[in-house]
């Protein structure tokens, strides 16, 4: 099973950057929110593809600008990434 990709450095800001219409949206700020919280967070902050994993899951390398990921273990973020 191939790892999931390390989390690139954030874009400065935006939906089509790092995260919502306001401002920078940093991926760690997700990390033990219960899923549903940060899927609401995330939509309402300008992301347009919300994305939760099992852990170890298998997924294609490709970057979607606008898309969030999180892994998800017992219905908690234990890991965010962008694309």
């Amino acid at each position: 099973m191939a790892p999931i990709p390390p989390t690139p450095p954030a874009p400065p800001s935006g939906p089509r950057g790092s995260g919502g219409p306001s401002g920078p949206d940093e991926p760690e700020a997700y990390v033990g929110l219960d899923d549903r919280e940060a899927e609401r967070r995330a939509r309402s902050r300008g992301w347009t593809t919300v994305r939760a994993l099992p852990p170890g899951a298998i997924i294609t390398l490709e970057y979607l600008e606008g898309r969030i990921n999180f892994e998800v273990r017992d219905h908690v973020v234990v890991r965010c990434w962008v694309g």
